[in-house]
């Protein structure tokens, strides 16, 4: 992890467009040379995070996740920002669309979408990827018409396959979206 220092994160994000925010302030910044920063903040004084920061996690997810073969975004630097109190992760976002953006939209999309996300979800389980975040909208169709992974920081990669009460897990998320239920389901 890289200290940066006030300056140089005013001059990373100069022009950057904030695309994600909170109360607590900006969240994702895509730059202008279309990469994205993500930032995270610590939320309570005494956490893991404290020893493993939400950007590391990202960072090591994408290496793990590329090992694996599962598209995903490429980090290019993970950094402590003391005067903001953030840590952040800098990367080349996967490029596609969410499968959530693609079946609310206009798009076309493949007709067996719904069968190849079902099986995809079962391979990276199989491949002991437990994503607590596993949703329509972490899940994008690239322009290569493969599967990938996005917002990974919230992941355990396991090295065996992901147990019944795992799986079930996963599934309880990604039908948490009524929407998402009923697309998947029709």
């Amino acid at each position: 992890m890289q200290l940066l220092n006030h300056e140089d994160y005013l001059a990373l994000r100069h022009q950057g467009k904030v695309i994600e925010q909170d109360g607590f302030g900006d969240k994702v910044i895509i730059l202008q040379d279309g990469t994205f920063l993500k930032l995270f903040r610590r939320k309570r004084l005494i956490t893991s995070a404290a020893i493993w920061p939400y950007a590391q996690r990202f960072a090591n997810n994408a290496k793990k996740l590329e090992e694996l073969g599962i598209p995903c975004p490429k980090i290019i630097q993970v950094y402590r920002i003391p005067s903001i109190e953030r840590d952040a992760v800098h990367y080349h976002p996967l490029p596609g669309k969410t499968l959530r953006d693609l079946y609310r939209g206009e798009m076309e999309y493949p007709d067996d979408l719904r069968e190849r996300f079902l099986e995809f979800v079962e391979h990276v389980q199989d491949l002991g990827v437990y994503f607590r975040s596993f949703h329509l909208g972490n899940v994008v169709l690239t322009p290569e018409n493969e599967l990938g992974l996005i917002d990974i920081s919230d992941m355990k990669i396991f090295r065996r396959p992901l147990s019944k009460w795992q799986r079930k897990r996963n599934f309880e998320h990604m039908t948490k979206d009524l929407n998402d239920t009923y697309w998947l389901e029709n």
